[in-house]
């Protein structure tokens, strides 16, 4: 609302930007409740998805807006808007099929948490998108036959126009001033700024230099970080700063921190015979085998502190003779109570369906460590003669460790991909294409590589936020790339000053807004909200530097990048451009 709040009474937009909003909100309610009455579960990491929303949805406001000032204030709506459609509606939909199949992709992840905030999400930037386009669009040209009429924004009133060169100027009785000599809004000082000082600088050679240089710095101190990067989660971190929780782990830590989980081996085999010596002897020689585990040259489990109820209870008074199979299943009841193993065996009918021993872990101190850790035991159990499970609570994030990467991997690949294919059908001109999808990756490594400086590891939840900056990362760059494409001027500078004319302050005003809509999460008690904040804000911060100084020096360096689509022509023999194929579709269906 600040940044379209305007001293002229007229050309105030006050409440343009609070239907902007709104329509953001709608898309939240519309999108959550209809998979809510599907039936899709409801994570926790959801409830970031709103902030995310709000961000997605005030960018394609100001881009909209932005056109629409770019527009003749004396011109019919319908033309208004059918320019201002020409204009923004490719720009935003390109950038809501990446945002929206970047999140879909995210369901081919083997996590629930991830698979749920990607539906929600995904799902949410769609209708963002419809309502942009229809109910925001409509409050746009209500708004554009008051301005039209010379109405009060407030009052509706009908107010004197201010006289040309004339000092009389009243903001609450004069409005409706515009660009006589353009017959448009008058610029904003920061867009004057874009094209008179920011344009030509960027596009000076020393400075393109100076870029180059600047993007190697921030490449390869990316690339570092990369191999920076730690896996795994902190377990306290499941909880809130507040919780005992956290407290229990750094005791644990302190305190105990030579020993891992105490592992159970579950023998899952109703028909072993705890009875047969032999039985027992190849249980033992599993047992041991599980002893005998190194990592990384170190003992993984303790020896001496395995614990096993068969152990003691064939080396007890409790038994006579536990080799005869009778003897041996009567005298059973009357040891389990007393000893405290009675949860250790599922004794019914006189049959042992299953029971469990324990055994100690020792020197596993990082998820690398888990990760091995879990492997190891499960190849163990797996090679051993007697049916056996190994588990530990733990082993449901430990998990995660062990396919996080490749499917982080995944991801990226398949959505970069597909990233491309849409840039290759909605931006008319392949090189640009791949620019975007250059950037698509450049943003995706950069906010890899810094994870590891800000002391964010790989886990399912930053896994999330990586999702969400293939979407993101998108965003800014396309909407550069395709104004760069769609300018008319001649020269190759002269259509990175037109686009960061046009779409600097849009972008920034985009980047403010989505970072003013999760900073809030920086001081939450969660870990998994202040992730989201910081990937969120390395996204942006990247993508914004990617958009207005990267891209626009970039698409310099090849100047063959125009607006051809096709082999479509005009009567004129003219290459028709995509923004003039919208044009006459809005302006036929109207």
């Amino acid at each position: 609302m600040l940044c379209f709040s305007r001293l002229d009474c007229v050309r105030n937009k006050v409440w343009v930007a609070t239907f902007g909003v709104l329509s953001a909100g709608m898309a939240v309610l519309s999108s959550f409740g209809l998979l809510l009455y599907c039936g899709m579960p409801f994570s926790m990491t959801v409830a970031t998805a709103p902030f995310l929303i709000l961000g997605i949805g005030v960018d394609d406001m100001f881009i909209m807006i932005s056109c629409w000032q770019q527009t003749q204030v004396h011109g019919d709506v319908e033309d208004r808007m059918a320019a201002t459609y020409k204009e923004a509606a490719v720009s935003i939909t390109i950038t809501t099929l990446t945002d929206a199949l970047a999140f879909y992709i995210g369901l081919l992840t083997p996590f629930g948490s991830v698979q749920s905030f990607c539906m929600y999400t995904g799902t949410a930037v769609l209708f963002c998108y419809l309502y942009n386009i229809t109910f925001f669009g409509a409050f746009l040209a209500l708004n554009g036959r008051r301005e039209k009429s010379n109405r009060h924004w407030l009052t509706c009133m009908k107010v004197p126009e201010p006289e040309e060169n004339s000092e009389k100027y009243n903001i609450c009785c004069v409005g409706g001033a515009y660009d006589h000599g353009t017959g448009k809004e008058e610029p904003m000082p920061i867009n004057n700024f874009f094209k008179t000082y920011y344009g030509p600088f960027l596009t000076n050679n020393w400075t393109k230099g100076f870029v180059i240089l600047l993007y190697a710095g921030y490449l390869g101190s990316s690339i570092y970080g990369c191999f920076q990067i730690k896996e795994g989660i902190d377990l306290k971190n499941l909880a809130a700063d507040s919780s005992y929780v956290g407290s229990y782990y750094d005791n644990e830590d302190e305190l105990f921190s030579e020993y891992g989980p105490n592992v159970m081996v579950v023998v899952t085999d109703s028909e072993f015979q705890y009875w047969n010596e032999s039985a027992r002897n190849s249980l033992d020689v599993c047992l041991k085998s599980f002893e005998d585990l190194k990592l990384d040259g170190r003992s993984l489990i303790a020896k001496d502190m395995t614990l096993s109820w068969l152990h003691i209870y064939v080396n007890s008074r409790a038994v006579t003779n536990p080799n005869d199979q009778t003897v041996f299943m009567n005298s059973l009841p009357a040891f389990l109570q007393p000893s405290g193993f009675t949860q250790d065996v599922n004794f019914t009918d006189n049959t042992i369906y299953a029971s469990r021993m324990f055994i100690q872990t020792v020197n596993v101190s990082t998820a690398v460590d888990e990760k091995n850790m879990l492997n190891e035991l499960r190849e163990t159990a797996n090679d051993c003669p007697v049916k056996l499970v190994v588990y530990h609570p733990a082993f449901i994030y430990f998990d995660q460790y062990a396919v996080v990467v490749s499917n982080t991997i995944q991801n990226i690949v398949v959505a970069t991909l597909a990233m491309l294919v849409i840039s290759l059908l909605l931006i008319p001109n392949p090189i640009c294409s791949l620019w975007v999808t250059f950037a698509i990756a450049s943003v995706i490594v950069g906010v890899a590589g810094f994870m590891a400086f800000w002391h964010v590891n790989l886990d399912s939840v930053s896994m999330i936020n990586l999702i969400i900056c293939i979407g993101f990362s998108v965003d800014f760059s396309a909407h550069i790339s395709y104004a760069f494409v769609s300018s008319n001027k001649r020269t190759a500078n002269e259509k990175a000053i037109d686009a960061v004319y046009h779409l600097g302050y849009p972008i920034i005003q985009g980047a403010v807004s989505t970072i003013l809509g999760v900073v809030a999460l920086c001081a939450a008690e969660s870990y998994i909200f202040r992730t989201f904040f910081k990937i969120m804000f390395l996204v942006i911060s990247f993508g914004v530097l990617h958009g207005i100084v990267f891209i626009p020096v970039f698409l310099t360096f090849f100047g063959i990048c125009g607006d051809k689509v096709g082999n479509k022509e005009d009567v004129k023999g003219r290459p028709i451009t995509l923004s003039q194929i919208g044009h006459m579709l809005v302006t036929q269906t109207r």
